[in-house]
């Protein structure tokens, strides 16, 4: 029989949390994979030596420059510019190792990775990205914008029986269910950028930020409050303060 790491440790549902503003797409992406590996070993050493330390979680909120990112099932082919033109625009571009197709970071946009254990939550990958998106809906209705799932496509979306319109992105990796990547919300962001690819890979559907949707600029660190709010409800967490060791310099 198969055991679950789960047997080998104590469900914790606190959460780091850590605000990095300006954020190197390349270090934070490292970053990432750095606690979604510590993650991994405790659990592992729990399993092989029968003790019950509890795993952490961290929840990371950052606002990046401009970056474009392909996922590991993505058609490079959405990316409507030579990467050469990338650079002269001042985008970087990166392959990476989440899920979903092609999209865009920026200013602007909040972008939330959550690196949880999921065996502190649940062992069950579309309740959490169904969550993900919850978290999304309530943030944005705080703002009067009702958010709605479209079925088979990840992430949420305004306007769906008229124009629908795609607010939030998500795209996750999972590995011995720790998660990382995760959320970006167009919240002031310059749409034009989403021009030069085909976003998510779906031609037929546009995309819009909170700006756009009430005409007006969003206070970003009232959003910011916002979600973690939302986190909290949704995930049933207690976001805790820690000192962190910044992943760049």
């Amino acid at each position: 029989m198969k055991l679950s790491f789960n047997m080998y440790s104590v469900q914790n549902r606190k959460v780091s949390f850590l605000w990095l503003p300006n954020a190197p797409y390349k270090q934070t992406w490292d970053y990432q994979e750095a606690l979604l590996e510590s993650i991994a070993i405790l659990k592992l050493y729990n399993r092989n030596h029968n003790t019950h330390h509890p795993t952490p979680n961290y929840l990371i909120f950052c606002e990046h420059n401009h970056v474009y990112t392909l996922g590991k099932s993505g058609n490079p082919k959405n990316l409507l510019l030579s990467e050469l033109e990338c650079h002269a625009k001042g985008i970087e571009y990166y392959p990476i190792n989440r899920g979903g197709d092609i999209t865009y970071h920026g200013k602007g946009q909040l972008v939330v990775y959550p690196i949880f254990d999921l065996e502190n939550f649940q062992t069950d990958l579309n309740i959490y990205l169904r969550n993900i998106e919850e978290v999304i809906i309530r943030t944005i209705a705080y703002y009067g914008i009702q958010g709605h799932r479209i079925k088979g496509l990840t992430g949420v979306w305004v306007d769906i029986e008229n124009q629908p319109r795609k607010i939030a992105a998500i795209g996750i990796r999972c590995s011995r269910w720790v998660s990382m990547h995760g959320l970006a919300l167009n919240v002031n962001t310059d749409l034009s950028y989403f021009d030069y690819i085909i976003p998510c890979g779906i031609q037929d559907k546009g995309v819009t930020s909170i700006q756009k949707e009430i005409n007006q600029s969003v206070d970003f660190q009232e959003i910011i409050d916002i979600m973690k709010q939302k986190f909290i409800e949704v995930f049933q967490i207690e976001l805790i303060s820690e000192t962190f060791p910044i992943p760049y310099s």
